[in-house]
């Protein structure tokens, strides 16, 4: 029973570094993991920019640490990101504790 035992870890190993290697591609046995072919434009593939521009041209809202009490005049109630947020004069406000946080639209 003893002799078994490095016998069985010693096959284990060298089970391991073979399957390590077929899947690294070293070995050409042909179960191994092709490299991907993504196509430009399909969604779902490693290289597609399909949506590219929509994600990365997203509004970022900073709250700030300044706060007002009530609103200035002429304020519009705006939808950002799903945020509800008052226009008011080029400037951001959205309610928070009862006051107007100023938030900085991206």
């Amino acid at each position: 029973m003893k002799t078994r035992r490095p016998i069985n870890s010693i096959a284990m190993g060298i089970g391991l570094i073979a399957a390590a290697l077929i899947v690294d591609g070293w070995l050409p046995i042909g179960i191994a993991i092709k490299d991907a072919h993504a196509v430009v434009g399909r969604p779902m593939t490693p290289a597609s920019v399909a949506g590219v521009a929509r994600r990365t041209t997203r509004r970022t809202i900073h709250r700030s640490a300044v706060y007002v009490s009530t609103l200035p005049a002429a304020c519009r109630t705006v939808v950002i990101d799903g945020t509800s947020l008052y226009s008011c004069g080029g400037s951001y406000y959205q309610s928070y504790g009862g006051r107007y946080a100023v938030v900085y639209v991206d």
